[in-house]
């Protein structure tokens, strides 16, 4: 116990030592979040491309070890599975626009789902108190999901781009409080 305390207290030093580092991310952040925004079809692809090439190596990778792993119960099952995420990853290159409408489509789908989720715990969770939070968030998630998939396919134009735009700006955001806190801590 004594040593997770002392680790916080020597992040928090260390923090507070490089306050305007912190502020400089985010600042950075803040505004890479920005142009992602602004440009949300250029950002949609570029995610495209990022999770081709991800699902491309990861089954690369998958298939090495499937036949490191030979003789074994699960060697077919990684070996198709890397076999799959390869040829994704390649079908998603070849063709980005298809594949920007693909993740769209399952984004739509978990913002759904999550919405759905998220309303029938709050309707469980009613009676403690912080339970509309979870309503709101339910009902943000599932109307968001509804108008991604309602718009489909020109929102596979802005969706991906907005949602990586937005979660850098957040993130960015949040350096910048670190930062600031930090500072007047000091």
């Amino acid at each position: 116990m004594a040593n997770a305390v002392q680790a916080v207290e020597d992040m928090k030093l260390k923090i507070q030592e490089n306050w305007g580092w912190f502020l400089a991310l985010g600042i950075a952040l803040v505004l890479g979040g920005v142009i992602l925004i602004a440009a949300p079809l250029a950002t949609s692809i570029a995610v495209t491309i990022l999770i081709a090439f991800v699902l491309f190596v990861g089954g690369l990778v998958q298939i090495y070890n499937a036949f490191k792993t030979s003789g074994t119960s699960g060697f077919l099952w990684h070996l198709v599975a890397g076999i799959i995420a390869v040829v994704g990853g390649i079908l998603i290159y070849t063709n980005p626009l298809a594949g920007t409408f693909a993740l769209t489509l399952v984004i739509a789908a978990i913002f759904i789902a999550q919405g759905i989720s998220q309303v029938l715990l709050a309707s469980k969770l009613r009676p403690h108190e912080g339970w509309v939070w979870v309503l709101i968030a339910g009902i943000v998630s599932l109307a968001a999901g509804v108008m991604i998939w309602l718009e489909l396919p020109g929102s596979a134009g802005w969706a991906l781009g907005l949602v990586a735009g937005i979660s850098v700006l957040i993130n960015g955001w949040s350096y910048i409080a670190i930062a600031l806190a930090a500072r007047a801590a000091r």
